[in-house]
């Protein structure tokens, strides 16, 4: 199977750090977030690499060259302007011709790749976005009412949410629903399947699961031994 890594994006939620350096680059202990997918990748079998680039792409191509140190083969894809987290796929439409991961070059997991394909190829769909469950603390007291009379009140409550985890398997059919040269993003698309009645799974993964844009889930990446993490085997497909 091959892998897009979409790594075009400007890394606003990590400023400064990322005016200098583009979000995928950034350090995770002594090595950047990029080369901690790509190795994770390869050891989930996965050979041929597409890495959409934009903001400071060049930075990205010196670092990861054509992929021989991991026994990868890297193809790079240039972006004009900003195309969106789906949107780069057309530039690559000519060589996504079977099913393929995409993934944003920002995040770090465990997810059993194995098992994600083979629960995407199981139900036949166009598309599979792997979920995780992340809670948010809220920061406001949280009112319900009825006939502007108070039936409950609970003090900044903790709220449990599905979560896309920006790692998605996809057929190539996907790509005749994404316009050329506009910022379309996996919204987009997912609204554009559903107005079409077109299905879109899911696949639960249970286990670790980083947004390294988010300056917190940056910091503790920091104490995780990524080079030893196994994959999980916590994942319901659905």
């Amino acid at each position: 199977m091959k892998a897009v890594i979409q790594a075009g994006g400007k890394g606003t939620r990590l400023l400064p750090y990322t005016s200098v350096l583009p979000k995928p680059l950034m350090p995770i202990g002594a090595r950047p977030v990029l080369e901690l997918l790509l190795r994770w990748l390869r050891r989930n079998n996965i050979e041929e690499v597409y890495i959409t680039t934009g903001y400071l792409g060049h930075l990205i191509r010196s670092f990861c060259g054509d992929g021989q140190q991991w026994g990868l083969k890297i193809t790079y894809s240039q972006e004009a302007e900003p195309l969106g987290t789906v949107g780069s796929l057309t530039l690559l439409r000519e060589h996504l011709d079977s099913s393929f991961l995409m993934l944003n070059g920002d995040v770090l997991t465990d997810l059993n790749l194995p098992a994600f394909g083979l629960a995407h190829r199981k139900h036949g769909g166009p598309l599979t976005i792997a979920t995780t469950v992340r809670s948010t603390r809220m920061d406001f007291g949280v009112i319900e009412d009825r006939d502007n009379r108070i039936t409950s009140f609970t003090e900044k409550p903790t709220l449990s949410n599905s979560v896309s985890m920006g790692v998605y398997c996809m057929e190539p059919d996907v790509i005749k629903y994404i316009p050329a040269g506009i910022p379309f993003g996996l919204d987009d698309l997912a609204l554009c399947l559903l107005e079409k009645d077109v299905p879109i799974h899911v696949f639960k993964h249970q286990g670790l699961w980083l947004d390294i844009g988010r300056v917190e889930d940056f910091h503790n990446a920091q104490d995780i031994k990524w080079e030893e993490r196994a994959p999980s085997l916590l994942a319901v497909a659905s």
